[in-house]
């Protein structure tokens, strides 16, 4: 019996082995003769890579990688040309800034002569009576450092409200002031933040902080958008975000409205980004019922992971901004011109005491999810890191759930270390270095500023930083409000070189081109808890891939930011090509 045993074994062996092997898998797509910066761990480079079915096969020689290749496989020689991750911007607004200049265009504001002509221009156009609102044009980034004021606002439209919003601020007319009933006797109601600025004589300036709060506009007379029209817009700027390389986002403060038209883009698969949401969270009101908000969020169908669409966490917002004098300072701003700043004690404006702040965030730890604050100012900034200490020595997930500051421009050396020890991750927008440090050094000087985006002191204490835009309007990757060339973000972030300033800022808190690459790439898909699928060129991992004309890690610094993207490649498949002459 047991010879008989053995003999069927044999047998059974025999024709195992008599079965030819299996075909190795063909690609669907071969890059070769390129340099491929794979920012693995390893920091390899290699010669080609191959994709089949949208996932990464193999990397690595030109011979090994084109062994591999079919009759169906598609060849490219990229002639030597660098290949690197698709990139990845951790803070947008997309639904928003594609519909910015749906009604009409706006042009280019370099000097309050611009905006004032500007506002000249439409109130020909605009009913009298009607609102007339310019959203996000920056002090900091006007030649005169000022806002316009009130009595310029006056002249330039004495029949329509006018209000110029640098953000949670503005500047407005006396007709808009007085449709507030806003005037030397206006108290802001209890427990809303802001302030309004006022002149020696008690009368308001026109300068309102955190002007959402109790200021409203009106009607401007411009047109609506219907859905169609709406979706057509955010894939015409989706198509552009490909063009500079990018392949993966963070909508960043997403309406919940807008959830529902990503749904139907991914259903349809119109996507050729891959989407991580924060939907906003209002933060006035009772706490209870914030943080109901917050756990019906946890709840949502688009927590489900995704490689496409998901929501990841959600998005509120700590203090003011810098750009506009209201980030929530630890020592007084100082009276300043440039912001109409007249109390020497002035910090800044703080949107949620802590013992607000504290049950909010818990609410969203323990909901699974990543809790962010907009937080510009190191007060601001302190704030949320002891809360998420605090919750942390609860033994409650803050390091699990990625909890993050979003822009965190002003830190400390203490803010750095404590962030790093807790796990937190920091979303950080190098444009803001580049356009805006010629006002910051005028207003607080070269030294207070130590601190400002540091980068390089975040690297080294193994804490995570990811590079953002804070894409907030226009369609135009140098032309956007705030610029979202990834390449821009890169050469500010090696060079702390910035517009309108001699020098550079703190040049011991630049990042080399490795860490600058992984910034923008594999730090962002951790932050977007998606480093198992993007973020580097590996076997396995998703083929999100932008080829560029130029290499970024050789060549000149001032020739990083006009790289050419000559494709980008989602999941293998090719959502732009701009072929080369």
């Amino acid at each position: 019996m047991l010879h008989l045993v053995r003999i069927l074994v044999l047998i059974a062996g025999s024709a195992v082995a008599a079965q030819p092997p299996r075909p190795a898998p063909q690609p669907d797509l071969i890059l070769h003769r390129s340099k491929v910066i794979t920012l693995d761990a390893h920091s390899t480079i290699a010669e080609a890579i191959a994709v089949l079915n949208g996932r990464i096969l193999q990397v690595g020689s030109n011979r090994d990688v084109l062994r591999l290749r079919g009759p169906l496989t598609k060849v490219v020689d990229l002639r030597g040309r660098t290949v690197i991750p698709g990139l990845i911007d951790s803070h947008t607004h997309p639904t928003g800034a594609s519909m910015h200049e749906f009604d009409h265009a706006l042009p280019d504001f370099e000097r309050v002569a611009d905006v004032l002509d500007y506002i000249r221009a439409r109130a020909k156009v605009v009913k009298e009576g009607d609102w007339i609102v310019l959203q996000q044009v920056f002090i900091t980034r006007l030649r005169e450092q000022r806002y316009p004021t009130r009595a310029e606002l006056d002249a330039a439209a004495p029949k329509h409200p006018v209000a110029f919003r640098t953000g949670p601020d503005a500047s407005v007319n006396s007709l808009a002031l007085k449709l507030n009933n806003i005037d030397r006797n206006f108290k802001i109601p209890d427990g809303v933040p802001g302030k309004v600025e006022t002149d020696a004589g008690g009368e308001p300036t026109g300068i309102l902080r955190t002007a959402g709060n109790y200021f409203k506009t009106g009607n401007t007379g411009a047109r609506n958008a219907t859905e169609e029209e709406r979706t057509a817009r955010l894939l015409e700027l989706f198509r552009d975000y490909n063009a500079v390389g990018i392949t993966s986002i963070a909508d960043r403060s997403t309406g919940m409205a807008d959830l529902a038209r990503y749904e139907r883009l991914r259903t349809n698969g119109q996507l050729t980004v891959r989407v991580a949401l924060s939907p906003n969270i209002a933060t006035l009101g009772p706490v209870e019922d914030i943080q109901k908000r917050i756990r019906e969020v946890g709840k949502h169908a688009l927590r489900a992971p995704d490689p496409m669409l998901r929501v990841i966490g959600i998005k509120t917002f700590l203090d003011g901004g810098m750009l506009t004098g209201s980030a929530y300072m630890r020592q007084p701003w100082g009276v300043s011109s440039i912001y109409s700043i007249t109390d020497p004690q002035y910090r800044g404006t703080l949107f949620i005491p802590k013992e607000r702040l504290k049950p909010i965030v818990r609410a969203a730890v323990e909901s699974g999810l990543q809790f962010t604050a907009h937080s510009v100012g190191d007060g601001a900034v302190h704030a949320l890191i002891e809360v998420y200490d605090e919750l942390a020595k609860e033994g409650l997930p803050v390091r699990g759930t990625r909890a993050c500051i979003t822009h965190s421009n002003f830190m400390s050396k203490e803010s750095v270390e404590t962030a790093a020890r807790l796990g937190v991750v920091v979303d950080v927008q190098p444009a803001w270095l580049y356009l805006d440090t010629r006002t910051l050094v005028a207003q607080f000087g070269y030294d207070r500023l130590r601190y400002f985006q540091p980068l390089q002191s975040i690297f080294a204490a193994g804490g995570i930083a990811g590079g953002g835009s804070d894409h907030m309007q226009k369609v135009g990757s140098f032309r956007s409000v705030n610029p979202y060339s990834p390449f821009l973000g890169l050469q500010t972030a090696i060079t702390r070189r910035a517009r309108w300033h001699e020098g550079q800022l703190h040049p011991e808190e630049a990042l080399t081109r490795e860490q600058a690459l992984r910034f923008y790439t594999s730090n962002n898909a951790y932050l977007l808890f998606a480093e198992e699928r993007t973020g580097s060129i590996e076997a396995g991992k998703e083929a999100d891939l932008a080829v560029l004309d130029t290499d970024v890690m050789t060549c000149p610094e001032p020739a990083i930011v006009a790289t050419r993207v000559l494709q980008t490649y989602l999941a293998g498949r090719l959502v732009h090509d701009a072929r080369e002459p």
